[in-house]
């Protein structure tokens, strides 16, 4: 079982659950979705970071700042970086980043996530991984629902063979409802974001 923040009344969710989180833009969903993560170092679950949104220095420097006192430079977290190479920033020496060189290359995204976990069960012995993917709203700019469809039905296979904890940012009011209902089909629960401090989580059938 994985614990949620308390802010989402410590749920406790199923090994290879997979969540969607939606909402407007600017409201916070990331930051939801590192919360979860963060809740997670305490007790020694790794952490997976796909971005396609925001480079990995600023995911790490906001992971970081949730996760406490966790050290940052042995802190079990990977990012996987779609937006750096396509905006030309410097790629950082840093082994717990991984570059893709766009949300486009969806090939590639699937190909490093699996090596972070690959990497995390045989170098350090994690069990146990929580995984955020920021955001879905970046493959649709470049692909057809459908084809992201098939991708994220093997991303959310992929968590759920592993027992792992997933959590997907979608942001709500810039897809259409045919399209919304067609990604929300991979989910197991959804949490609405309007206001990041009061999230409002549907989570039929998978929590204790």
């Amino acid at each position: 079982m994985y614990s949620l923040p308390e802010r989402f009344g410590g749920s406790e969710l199923t090994a290879g659950t997979s969540l969607l989180v939606t909402g407007p833009p600017m409201t916070g969903k990331r930051r939801v979705g590192l919360d979860v993560l963060a809740n997670g170092a305490a007790i020694g679950d790794g952490a997976i970071v796909v971005t396609t949104k925001d480079d990995a220095e600023r995911v790490l420097d906001e992971y970081r700042s949730l996760a406490g006192d966790a050290d940052p430079e042995s802190a079990d977290i990977g990012v996987v970086d779609c937006v750096s190479r396509q905006q030309g920033v410097d790629e950082l020496p840093d082994a717990q980043i991984s570059y893709v060189s766009s949300p486009e290359d969806m090939t590639g995204i699937g190909i490093k996530f699996s090596e972070l976990l690959e990497e995390f069960h045989a170098n350090r012995s994690l069990e146990r991984n929580r995984v955020l993917f920021h955001s879905i709203t970046a493959l649709l700019l470049y692909s057809n629902p459908e084809t992201v469809f098939r991708f994220l039905h093997v991303f959310t296979g992929r968590i759920r063979s592993v027992g792992g904890l997933g959590v997907f940012v979608i942001e709500s009011t810039v897809h259409d409802d045919q399209t919304m209902g067609t990604i929300q089909q991979l989910f197991d629960g959804v949490i609405e974001v309007a206001d990041e401090t009061e999230p409002d989580m549907r989570l039929p059938g998978v929590t204790n």
